[in-house]
């Protein structure tokens, strides 16, 4: 069979806070909501810290998903409400499972000159979305699976490679390197759908051509009535530059979500809880999404916006629905 590949776009987007930066925006579309359970992508860089001033987000809170930290340059210093403080650098995976609530800040460390990377979140299941919040990391090994080709699994496993990170949802996370015309079969399950974000140079993904900065997605494979599934031909071939790409699949997220500034729920009631939640403690008291220590930035924490004066409406996997213009966008 012939994979039809969607293309998404970017738009740009300021990442929240006194000091934003604009990163590139992919998930959440407006053609789709969801690749399995990746519901969000912002891709930023490679940004000359002495122009752009670096990344400091202040303390802020999140519920009902994951954040995935995945860098090509540069190092960020993340503080959470756990009481962690690590440093994410390039190759290296910080996962971050906000479940009930959790609060944290990201900041690019003094040594960064260059920053690039990834900043991805991902939707937890209804069974999943209040877990005690929790925080992993995780160095994968590079693997080699085809000539010219280098990848490290960083979600999931794949070309033999685990990675041990826990996910709530069958989920797949690689980075992926190829030089100029180097190829590779992506041996994903059929039920996965999957999405190729680019990061530089062009690729072929299943016959289709997607350009640096642009995510490419198929969807999973169909059944017949013998619950036969099509097979797939998931080929991934780089242009004449040599590629670098980051994999993201997994099983169609089949629930519907509300999905409004840094919070996941099932409802508006659920949203307008958390902000309430988040406001609360704004007088420094610990509350539901707990307190970051350590911090030097600007401001103490970042403010909730205002909601918008009709119900948030929930999204699902083929694209939101119409909303307000004065809806905040997420931020990570």
């Amino acid at each position: 069979m012939v994979d039809r590949v969607q293309t998404l776009r970017p738009r740009e987007v300021p990442l929240g806070g006194p000091r934003a930066m604009t990163v590139r925006r992919t998930l959440p579309a407006k053609e789709r909501s969801f690749v399995g359970a990746w519901c969000f992508a912002d891709h930023y860089g490679p940004d000359d810290v002495s122009v752009s001033g670096g990344m400091d987000v202040a303390p802020h809170p999140h519920c009902g998903l994951a954040t995935v930290s995945w860098l090509f340059s540069g190092e960020v210093e993340h503080r959470d409400s756990l009481g962690t403080v690590a440093v994410v650098r390039p190759g290296e995976v910080n996962l971050m499972t906000a479940g009930r609530g959790i609060s944290h800040s990201e900041v690019s460390t003094a040594g960064t000159r260059v920053l690039h990377g990834a900043q991805l979140w991902v939707v937890l299941p209804s069974v999943a979305a209040s877990v005690e919040p929790r925080f992993e990391h995780h160095v994968p090994e590079a693997v080699h699976p085809a000539p010219g080709v280098e990848a490290r699994v960083f979600v999931g496993s794949l070309w033999g490679s685990r990675s041990p990170v826990r996910v709530e949802t069958a989920l797949l996370g690689v980075e992926v390197v190829l030089e100029a015309g180097a190829s590779v079969a992506l041996p994903v399950p059929d039920g996965f759908e999957v999405g190729v974000l680019v990061d530089r140079g062009s690729v072929d993904f299943a016959g289709a051509p997607v350009a640096a900065t642009e995510l490419g997605v198929v969807e999973a494979a169909s059944a017949d009535g013998d619950g036969v599934r099509d097979g797939r031909s998931l080929v991934l071939t780089a242009g004449g530059e040599g590629a670098r790409v980051l994999v993201l699949a997994g099983e169609p997220f089949g629930e519907e979500i509300v999905m409004w500034w840094n919070f996941v729920g099932r409802s508006h009631d659920e949203v307008v809880a958390a902000r309430e939640a988040w406001e609360a403690g704004a007088d420094g008291s610990a509350g539901r999404f707990g307190r970051v220590e350590g911090y030097e930035g600007d401001v103490p924490r970042i403010p909730a916006p205002g909601l918008p004066g009709v119900r948030l409406r929930s999204r699902g996997n083929r694209g939101r629905p119409a909303r307000p213009e004065t809806e905040a966008e997420p931020m990570s």
